[in-house]
Order: C-alpha cells, then structure tokens, then sequence
C-alpha cells in the first residue's frame, strides 16, 4: 500500500510529506521510503496559524477559515508529490496542532486543523485523520505518537538502554531497554521558547536563530536559567504531554520580570536552559545511545550543549538509520495511517498512558471507499509488527 504521511509539527513552519509503500510481512512491517518533501507554509496561513495560537483571541470565524485553509494546502502538497510518483492508495494526514488541552497531568483533549475532506476530494485517496483523540479517549496523552516507530526501529527489548529524541516546538523522547517496557514522554520546550524570543526580538521578521548563530554570539545568563527551570511540568512523571498553549512568549516573558539581557543573551540563555531541559530528562535513564531528529539538530548551538550535559552518550541522527530527520514524524504517520486502514492498534500504551492500544483515527473515503482498498491488499494479519525493516531507506542529505 502506499501511503503519504504528513504532518505540521509545533513549529509550524512547513509540511513535512513522506510518500512509503508499506507491506506486513508476518511482524515485520516491511518499508520502501520514495520521496520525503518539506513544503514551507504560505506566508498567509503561516500568519493566520500564528494568529490563533494561545495567549491570543481568536473566533469561530479564524478558526474554520484557517482549517479550510490548511486542508486545502496539504491537499495541494499530496498532490503535487502523488503526482510525482504515479499516484497513491491513501494519505495519513495529522494536521496542525492548535490546542493541546492538558490538566495537571491529564490530557483532556487535543484539536488538529486541516480539514482531511479537501485532502481527499484534492487526492481521490482514503484519507486517515484525527489521530490523537482515541488515544486520549483511552486515557493516554495521544502523544508521542513518534514512539510507534521508535519501538518499531530500536526494537522492544534492545540489549541496551537507549532513546530517541525529537527536537521539534516541543522536544519529545522514547526511552527502550532490556527487561522494560518502553516509556515516552514530552520533555517541553525544544525549538519554542528560542523561535518565540526570535519572532519577538526581530519584530516577526525573523522565525528561528538558523544554526543557533545569535546564541553562540551571547553570554548566558544563570539566573534567567534557573528561573526557566523552575516549573512544575518538568518534577511530572511520565507519561506526560505538553504544548505551545503552556510554552510560549509568555512563558518568557514572565520569566524576563525585573531583569534586562541583551538580546544574544537572551538566547544564548534559552538555548542553554533548553539543554538542559532535556539533559535533566535524560540523565536518569543513564542512556548508552541517542537518536536524534527534528529542527532542533539544526541548531548547532543547541546540540553542542547538549552533548556538554550528557557526556558518554552516544548521539547520531536519524539519517543514519535511512529516516530523514526532518521526514520522520511524517514517516510515523504514514505507518498509523495504514495500520488504521489494516483495522490494526498503532499506539504503544507505556509510552501514551492509555490503559489499551487503540486504532487510530477517522477515516473520509476517497473516490473509492476505504474497504475496497483494503480489498485490494494482503489479507489482513492477525497480529500487529513487532519490526520495521527499512528496504529502501532515504540518503541524508
């Protein structure tokens, strides 16, 4: 089946697609990866998307016009990149996240925009969509999701203690070991407290410190360090999830009371309170190996402080293992998306905090109903992959 997996992560700068033909080969989910792409939001809905975000007001009105807006634009992206490839059977389609309501330790509910009806009137495929709130409905956090492939690629029972870190907005881990059950969790802020002072120190001009430049140019603060570190979130257990509705400018700002830093310090000091953020969130677990994906490996400011708190441990991106970085959490969708279509449960329980593993997601038929594609396929198995082998994986770039 080939599948597109797309999503827009917290950052909301561009929709990551993933194009792979996936088949079930007993437990092992056999992998072909054609085509990732990265396609930088319009400016306009980049805008609108940033318009709506909490602290800020917003109506009815902005809401469903901005999830026209954002449906239509991931059908275009789908498209274009089925086009490229002769066509496609289904698309997993996550949306953009604009609301992720958590309560103390809860998560309540959680809110995607992109209408999934233009993506498959745009496409003609079986679209997969909303693919959180079952596993809230369960009692998990619907996130990480990413933990689905991490289990997937690292295995269940590795021969060591090791995880795999997404630097996104929000910086998110997996944790697998011998003789444990893996744990997931979000850490908190990756790239979203740094982009949020960007945008505001630059008057919206700029939307992130590219390579982590301004920050290595800048001293940091220790003071405004540890007022940053110094929030209940992080003393939580997990399986734990968070958001920019929680990190955000305010969280900054509030935190930037009484004091004056100039701006290069200012995110010297973020960059450095972020490390250490995840470092905190790590070192308990004494890992031996470290994947890492997502924007934040871009930042070399941000990763080089990080390696300084976890010494011993052995970072490398996901590239290696044939996944692009960037293209990861699309790949994660494009899996949930035809496990959905294959009546299959693709969340992992000791990573969500769900009390059972859910099928994820609605399902709005393309021109042809989602049973007649599933005709098409292998029968269904009977047990979900245990495995995923990468037979045709991505070069890094």
């Amino acid at each position: 089946m080939r599948v597109i997996g797309m999503i827009s992560g917290t950052s909301f700068d561009a929709v990551e697609a993933m194009l792979a033909e996936l088949e079930l080969d007993g437990d092992r989910l056999m992998c072909d990866l054609i085509e990732h792409r990265s396609v930088p939001y319009p400016p306009s809905v980049r805008h609108a998307i940033a318009g709506i975000l909490p602290p800020s007001p917003t109506t009815i009105e902005q809401v469903c016009q901005l999830d026209v807006a954002i449906g239509r634009f991931f059908g275009d992206v789908a498209q274009d990149l089925a086009d490229a490839h002769g066509g496609v059977d289904a698309v997993c389609s996550h949306g953009q996240t604009v609301y992720h309501w958590v309560d103390g330790d809860v998560a309540r509910g959680t809110l995607q925009l992109g209408e999934p009806a233009w993506i498959a009137e745009r496409t003609g495929a079986v679209v997969v969509s909303d693919v959180r709130n079952r596993d809230i409905a369960a009692g998990g956090h619907g996130a990480p999701l990413a933990s689905l492939l991490d289990v997937l690629l690292l295995g269940q029972a590795p021969a060591s203690v090791c995880g795999s870190l997404n630097l996104g907005g929000i910086a998110n881990v997996t944790v697998l070991g011998p003789d444990r059950e893996p744990v997931a969790f979000d850490i908190g802020p990756a790239n979203a407290l740094i982009d949020a002072a960007v945008e505001w120190l630059s008057g919206g001009e700029e939307h992130f410190d590219r390579g982590g430049a301004r920050a290595a140019q800048g001293g940091v603060d220790a003071a405004l360090v540890e007022r940053l570190l110094d929030d209940p979130y992080f003393a939580l257990p997990p399986p734990k999830s968070t958001g920019k509705e929680y990190f955000n400018l305010g969280y900054v700002t509030r935190r930037l009371e009484g004091m004056e830093i100039p701006a290069e310090d200012l995110l010297a000091s973020l960059t450095a309170a972020t490390a250490e953020m995840v470092a905190a969130a790590l070192r308990p677990f004494r890992l031996g190996e470290l994947l890492v994906a997502g924007g934040g490996t871009r930042n070399h400011t941000l990763m080089d402080e990080l390696r300084a708190r976890l010494p011993g441990v052995k970072m490398r991106r996901t590239d290696e293992l044939g996944v692009p970085e960037a293209g990861k959490e699309a790949l994660v969708f494009a899996i949930i998306g035809f496990l959905t279509l294959n009546g299959l449960p693709a969340t992992v329980p000791s990573c969500t905090g769900a009390v059972r593993a859910s099928v994820l997601g609605s399902v709005p038929p393309g021109r042809a109903p989602a049973a007649a594609l599933a005709a098409t396929g292998p029968a269904r198995p009977r047990l979900a992959p245990t495995r995923l082998v990468l037979r045709s994986p991505l070069p890094s770039r």
